[in-house]
């Protein structure tokens, strides 16, 4: 039964982004959602001084038309893996630009690692915080799949917690994700105590690290229980030593989804903010969903309602 819940997946040609649309369909087919499939198209300014008789005029609606075929098949594609709710748009302008506005809109962005200079590029590329920062909605990036595992059906979740607000709110989103997949998940702090040059190292040998430690798998554990809200979930929950970034890629070898949020206090959520935003994206081998912090006031733009594209 379909539901009023869009998943919008960006394409752009590239076997990264079919991959992305395969992922968004295999989600759907779960919830019942809509597929609401994207490829964006742009044409290069120039000054008229810049302009000769050398210079071929270059022609939008060529440009148009095959941002239309890219699209209809994506569109193919995903029918012929069984979306039965889908729809499309061509659009002009820069890609993340375009999915920032739009997270106002749907309910989740899905994205290939890699493209032809499309949505993947320019997220992990010079504007690698742009989406994940400004995202009114979850986003999906979806790596390429290389050996092993299929990425779907999902049987292994991971959730980064630090304690902020922020990723409370993403861990309550992956308590939501277990659900759909009917996936087992596990929360994890990463506290890098180690001696050496980590942001914990300044500790005095005085403080009662074990107690520390008791403390964070306490306050774990209540985040979690809350995030459950009486729902007959199972999670494990884990307090390692350790980067977050370096965690989150060395989890990501052996689960099908990582989950975090955008911001926090500099733990699994404030990575993705940072300079190693890139190398956790770049690297991990399984599916990323990164939740924004403005999830928390998040609706669909018309609840109850059939989504239209503007």
């Amino acid at each position: 039964m379909a539901t009023t819940e869009v998943i919008l997946v960006g394409v752009d040609g590239s076997k990264e982004s079919l991959d992305a649309a395969s992922w968004a369909t295999a989600r759907a087919l779960r919830t019942g959602a809509r597929i609401h499939l994207m490829c964006t198209y742009a044409v290069a300014s120039y000054s008229a001084a810049a302009l000769d008789a050398g210079y071929t005029v270059i022609d939008d609606d060529a440009l148009r038309r095959g941002a239309q075929q890219v699209v209809d098949e994506a569109m193919e594609y995903v029918r012929e893996r069984g979306a039965q709710h889908v729809s499309s748009s061509v659009e002009a302008g820069d890609p993340a630009g375009i999915l920032v506005e739009m997270s106002r809109e749907v309910d989740l962005i899905v994205v290939g690692s890699r493209g032809r200079g499309g949505f993947a590029d320019r997220l992990l590329g010079t504007v690698s915080a742009s989406l994940p920062a400004h995202a009114h909605c979850p986003v999906v990036v979806v790596p390429r799949h290389t050996s092993g595992k299929k990425f779907t059906p999902i049987e292994r979740i991971v959730v980064g917690v630090d304690g902020s607000e922020a990723v409370s709110i993403a861990l309550k989103h992956s308590v939501a994700e277990a659900a759909v997949w009917d996936a087992r998940l596990t929360a994890v702090s990463a506290v890098p105590l180690a001696s050496g040059g980590t942001m914990m190292s300044w500790l005095p040998t005085a403080v009662d690290r074990r107690a520390l430690l008791d403390d964070i798998r306490q306050s774990l554990s209540q985040a979690v229980d809350a995030a459950c809200d009486g729902k007959d979930m199972k999670v494990a929950r884990h307090v390692l030593d350790g980067s977050p970034a370096s965690l989150l890629i060395e989890f990501s070898t052996a689960v099908d989804l990582i989950v975090v949020g955008t911001r926090g206090r500099g733990g699994f959520a404030g990575v993705l903010l940072g300079s190693t935003s890139q190398t956790v994206l770049h690297h991990s081998t399984c599916p990323v969903m990164i939740v924004p912090s403005r999830m928390k006031n998040h609706e669909p733009a018309h609840p109850g309602t059939v989504w239209e594209r503007r």
